[in-house]
């Protein structure tokens, strides 16, 4: 899955406000998915891999993986970072970021679920970066977990938002709207980035999800199977 130029675009959308909201009018969700330097407990040369799980009753499930490499320049100066995000024809394929502080996961993960419910949907890749980046400003839940990851117990930071629920042109997708997405965030993970995951719940709400996908750093236990999804 190469990435257009236009594509690409998600990389500068989803790291900017709404049109017209200024500088300090950030939410807490865009400051802690977009802003905040989750990079910082990290020193070139590292790597941190990641856990990939698609299940769901709509389509084969599958495994794969993730891996973010954080490198010095060729100037000696820090950073840039890479990522490998899935394998083989389901890579999905990003410009290498030049001295980021949030985790490029973050973008791969939401760029690959973009051409997905373009894909499920025949709809268009801008609207639905519009709808995501317009949850996370205005409706997104934030609370205060605790983690588990390799064996100790971590502080973390829980980002919900359901970008389809009210959006008025929903009839056409119907029944993938009710799709929410998780953002699990921790300082004390490497890269920041704890896991991310998404599900498209069935009716009747107890059924098998129809779609389900969880990214999560290697040393984290993986969700239990088909969780209830939280109330928006």
């Amino acid at each position: 899955m190469r990435c257009s130029p236009r594509l690409a675009g998600l990389l500068g959308s989803l790291l900017l406000s709404l049109s017209g909201h200024a500088a300090e009018d950030f939410s807490d969700a865009e400051r802690a998915l977009f802003m905040d330097n989750q990079l910082a407990n990290l020193q070139p040369p590292a790597t941190v891999r990641y856990v990939y799980r698609k299940s769901g009753s709509l389509e084969t499930p599958f495994e794969d993986s993730a891996t973010l490499t954080l490198a010095k320049k060729p100037d000696g100066s820090c950073c840039a970072a890479n990522a490998e995000f899935l394998t083989g024809a389901r890579r999905v394929t990003l410009p290498e970021l030049e001295s980021p502080q949030g985790n490029p996961v973050i973008l791969y993960f939401l760029e690959r679920d973009i051409h997905e419910m373009q894909r499920l949907t025949k709809g268009q890749h801008n609207y639905f970066r519009k709808r995501i980046r317009m949850a996370v400003y205005e409706g997104a839940k934030v609370r205060d977990v605790t983690l588990s990851y390799r064996g100790a117990s971590v502080p973390g930071k829980e980002i919900t938002i359901s970008p389809y629920l009210d959006d008025p042109l929903r009839a056409r997708y119907e029944k993938l709207a009710n799709k929410q997405y998780v953002f699990t965030l921790s300082s004390a993970v490497p890269g920041g980035v704890y896991a991310m995951h998404s599900r498209i719940s069935a009716d009747p709400a107890d059924a098998e999800p129809l779609i389900e996908e969880d990214l999560r750093i290697d040393g984290a236990p993986a969700p239990a199977a088909g969780p209830a999804p939280r109330k928006p």
